[in-house]
């Protein structure tokens, strides 16, 4: 018998148990978990859980976020624990993550399936063991240098992370925007998971964690500006936050990408990336925007 229930404190063992069995494709849901832990307060990091439970063990699970982003991995009941995540948050459904196939399961067991988006992307998922990085030349041999930020930066970085969320997630310009991503390089800057290329003393590209475990991270937010770009700078970034990452004792990444962005595609598997399955984001227009 399968029940379907929302989660409480108590249940965190429960859970972290079955995500562990899906490592690529749970990463926000364990970071998440791990930073904020299981109650939902409407703070950042924290969310709603449901899960689906066989014989006392968890089998199926998703999460309604603080930022309105339902994360799913449920192979069994989806709709049923996607309804009851959603419920218990009380919350609309800003987007959608989650492998492809379950992503198109939620937002149709939703009602979504033919609600306006922003955002809807099939991505190709990646995976590497730290210990099979490959070190750019121009990263290895000191012409260019990868490090935390200073503060002094940040109005830098937020401008960049702005420019990141209209070009890569189809976000649009203006007060909201450049709030959010202020707040979200604020956060990096004080959870120490963003970092920053510098060539001849210039920041030339950024890159960030976007979910954080003691044995893996996952890359997201990588931004070089138009400029600057074709000079391998991303790949560097990518590589120098990765040693940092290594140093501190984790053994693997993953992250995911847009299935036409052929050339990070290719700086992901010149750095050892494989590809391991597939991933995607949909995120939707509000009412007032449809």
């Amino acid at each position: 018998m399968t029940t379907v229930r929302a989660l409480k404190i108590g249940d965190e063992q429960a859970l972290e148990s079955f995500l562990a069995q899906h490592v690529e494709t749970t990463m926000f849901l364990r970071g998440n978990l791990r930073q904020a832990g299981i109650e939902d307060r409407g703070e950042r990091y924290q969310g709603s859980y449901a899960a689906a439970f066989e014989n006392g063990r968890v089998v199926s699970a998703a999460a309604h976020y603080w930022s309105g982003m339902l994360v799913v991995e449920a192979p069994r009941a989806l709709a049923e624990v996607v309804s009851c995540a959603v419920s218990v948050s009380g919350r609309s459904v800003q987007g959608i993550l989650g492998s492809w196939s379950q992503l198109v399961e939620a937002r149709r067991s939703l009602g979504l399936a033919c609600w306006p988006t922003r955002l809807d992307s099939r991505e190709e998922l990646y995976a590497i063991d730290l210990g099979a990085l490959r070190v750019p030349t121009a990263l290895a041999d000191g012409s260019v240098r990868c490090r935390l930020p200073h503060a002094s930066e940040l109005d830098l970085l937020a401008g960049w992370a702005a420019a990141y969320g209209m070009e890569a997630l189809e976000e649009r310009d203006g007060q909201e925007l450049r709030a959010s991503s202020r707040a979200r390089v604020e956060a990096s800057q004080t959870e120490g998971r963003h970092w920053l290329l510098e060539a001849a003393g210039r920041p030339v590209a950024y890159t960030a964690f976007n979910a954080v475990l003691p044995d893996c991270v996952q890359v997201g937010g990588v931004f070089t500006p138009p400029e600057l770009r074709g000079r391998g700078y991303a790949r560097c970034a990518v590589a120098g936050s990765l040693i940092a990452a290594r140093q501190a004792g984790a053994l693997r990444s993953v992250l995911f990408t847009g299935e036409e962005n052929r050339a990070a595609q290719a700086a992901y598997r010149a750095l050892g990336y494989e590809r391991v399955g597939d991933y995607g984001i949909v995120t939707f227009e509000s009412p007032e925007e449809s």
